[in-house]
């Protein structure tokens, strides 16, 4: 009988610890698929086909309110003035110009916080700077004259004087897509004279003080890699739409062009300064206008002036104004989650050079702390995936050849005023091919120099500018 007994007490022990064991191994099982799940739930699922750039033009339909404009990427299939395929440039040339115009805005916040400096009373401007660079990725269509005679221009929230290149092109116009202006044939046009209280506003929409010829004003700007436009400063009839015309319009007509415009007849200036489109058109719009960038740079998007009903869901986080640089739009940012993790990034790091948000920078950056918290962690939750070469600028890149399928880190941005604004996938990454798929930021040189919230992190959003209310909105999938 005892034997018998421990024997049934043997088994129930062994059944026991076998159920025990079982129920471990459940726990276990439900913890990794637990785990699983909330990694899934901040993460994007894709197909690797559908990070690379397509070659057909899909213009984007949408609910395009009046004073709209088509935004076309000018290296894309959508664009008349990407047609010349053996000159277009590289990946790592846009992105070499990239870090050109981002050298150029921080050499010219940093001047302008230094220059009333005692301590730095003989500095000069560097020879880099006076505006930001005229390389932006977008344009539009707008009519100039009388009669009418359509432009395209590059737009751009990081300039401000719009100026286009004029006959008879005195010193040198480079080749562009649709006829030169002429303001000889223009019923609507006149030059500023010198003695003008308008040239005087050139110097601080330019960063160069205007010249005269004869009677008549002249304005100058400089880019960031030399690029640059002088000419006589003028008014004209400028037309947005058929029904949206804005008379005795303020702009450069250029004599001396050169750089890297590639095609676009000029540059819309859509900063904060007297000069600018926003301000000269402020009775008619309020200094209201939004944008919606292609999400791919074979689709379209829109430029709207004025606010004819926001989008519902847009968030709004409040523009500051820096007194040095007034013209760049200031935000705040608070913090950011890679996959769900916030990083550990102190709020100093943000605020120590503040952060502009720029419609012709491609690529955001960031201080070197918050950049370098968001690779590592961006690293480790791309383990299983094998990395490769650097694409300039850009030092987190895989190799995604053999593969179909990836899942990939979501990324979130929370910005003063409890906006957290989740980026679209094709803000987090950037494809020159299936073989080099990068991270789509970069750390700036010093925690000194400005950080700028660029246009691909942009896309997708409804990017709305209440430039009177003092506030920048967001609208997360308003675009797609």
């Amino acid at each position: 009988m005892a034997s018998s007994a421990t024997f049934t007490l043997f088994i129930s022990t062994s059944l026991l610890l076998l159920l025990l064991c079982s129920l471990k191994k459940g726990d276990a099982l439900e913890g990794r698929q637990a785990t699983e799940s909330r990694r899934l739930q901040h993460a994007h699922t894709v197909k690797i086909s559908s990070l690379l750039p397509a070659s057909v033009c899909t213009s984007t339909k949408g609910n395009i309110k009046k004073a709209s404009l088509k935004v076309v990427h000018r290296h894309g299939p959508c664009s008349q003035l990407s047609k010349d395929k053996a000159n277009a440039p590289t990946l790592s040339e846009i992105l070499s110009h990239d870090q050109s115009r981002v050298n150029s805005i921080q050499s010219r916040i940093a001047f302008n916080s230094r220059k009333n400096s005692l301590e730095d009373s003989q500095a000069t401007l560097p020879s880099k700077s006076g505006s930001s660079l005229g390389s932006g990725n977008y344009f539009v269509t707008v009519g100039l004259g009388s009669p009418k005679k359509d432009l395209s221009l590059i737009f751009d929230t990081g300039s401000d004087l719009t100026w286009t290149q004029c006959e008879p092109c005195v010193r040198y116009c480079y080749k562009q897509q649709e006829p030169t202006f002429d303001p000889s044939k223009s019923a609507t046009y006149s030059n500023i004279t010198c003695t003008s209280p308008l040239c005087s506003q050139l110097s601080s929409a330019t960063g160069n003080s205007p010249g005269c010829s004869s009677t008549t004003c002249l304005y100058g700007i400089q880019y960031g890699d030399q690029s640059f436009s002088v000419g006589y400063f003028g008014k004209e009839k400028l037309t947005l739409t058929s029904t949206d015309v804005v008379n005795d319009f303020l702009f450069g007509c250029g004599q001396n062009n050169q750089g890297l415009f590639r095609g676009t007849a000029g540059l819309l200036g859509l900063g904060r300064d007297k000069l600018s489109l926003v301000s000269q058109t402020s009775q008619k719009y309020g200094k209201y206008f939004s944008y919606c960038l292609p999400s791919m740079s074979s689709s379209t998007g829109h430029l709207t002036f004025g606010n004819s009903g926001t989008s519902s869901g847009v968030k709004f986080t409040p523009l500051l104004t820096d007194s040095q640089s007034p013209s760049f739009y200031f935000i705040d940012i608070t913090a950011i989650s890679v996959g769900g993790r916030s990083l550990s990034i102190s709020k100093s790091v943000f605020s120590t050079a503040g952060t502009i948000i720029d419609s012709g920078t491609v690529i955001t950056r960031l201080p070197p702390a918050a950049y370098s918290a968001m690779r590592t962690t961006f690293r480790q939750l791309m383990k299983n995936y094998p990395m490769t070469d650097a694409l300039s600028i850009l030092d987190t890149c895989y190799d995604l050849s053999n593969y179909t399928t990836v899942t990939i880190p979501k990324i979130n941005f929370f910005f003063n005023g409890n906006v957290n604004v989740a980026l679209d996938l094709t803000g987090i990454l950037y494809a020159a091919s299936a073989s080099q798929v990068c991270l789509a930021f970069a750390g700036n040189s010093d925690a000194t120099d400005v950080g700028i919230f660029g246009n691909v992190q942009q896309q997708t959003l409804e990017v709305v500018y209440d430039v009177a209310g003092g506030k920048l909105g967001f609208g997360p999938g308003k675009c797609s």
